[in-house]
């Protein structure tokens, strides 16, 4: 018979149970102890565990910026159907400021009036545009065009309709009578002279 590795003709016998028989406690193995194979295919055990969270954690990403997506798509939707519903009631808060104008908006029909006003502004809805604001073409309409001694800068002078906004929105510019500064006669022609 050949001689065992220890020496000895006695065999040698490995314990490779992870739970100890006699304290019930988890034995620590380190890579010392372990053969070679099993050193072998924890390393590989290893890279594969590795492989498996770096894949959970680029699906678990991906799902936080798709649900981050539909979060901002729903408020756009919502955005989109809010402010179509307010342009269309916007002839009605026309209506409504022309019969308060006029003196026409009284009793039952003024508190309808600002329930209706309240209710728009809780959803956001503003109005602007207000005499002697400096004219700026992004955020009103000038209908009219006039010169006038009385303004350093284009300067709406009478609010013909007012503008409508949601938050950063514009949903209907102001439309204005628009006044520049200069003469409020026209220059003279030198070919009438003749």
């Amino acid at each position: 018979m050949p001689p065992r590795e220890n020496g000895q003709d006695q065999p040698v016998i490995r314990d490779n149970r992870k739970i100890d028989p006699e304290t019930g406690q988890v034995r620590d193995v380190s890579a010392a102890e372990q053969p070679p194979a099993a050193a072998a295919a924890n390393g590989e055990l290893e890279a594969q565990l590795a492989e498996r969270t770096a894949d959970l954690q680029r699906l678990q990403a991906e799902y936080v910026n798709y649900r981050r997506r539909v979060e901002r798509d729903r408020a756009a939707v919502r955005e989109q159907a809010v402010a179509g519903a307010l342009a269309d009631l916007l002839p009605v808060l026309d209506d409504i400021g022309r019969a308060r104008d006029h003196g026409e908006l009284t009793g039952g029909f003024a508190k309808v009036a600002e329930s209706l006003e309240s209710a728009l502004t809780k959803l956001g809805l503003s109005s602007f545009g207000q005499k002697g604001e400096p004219f700026d073409p992004t955020v009103h309409e000038a209908l009219m065009h006039s010169y006038s001694p009385d303004v350093t800068e284009p300067t709406a002078i009478e609010v013909l309709q007012p503008g409508y906004r949601l938050g950063d929105r514009v949903l209907r510019p102001a439309r204005v009578a628009v006044a520049e500064p200069g003469d409020a006669t026209p220059a003279s022609n030198d070919d009438d002279e003749n």
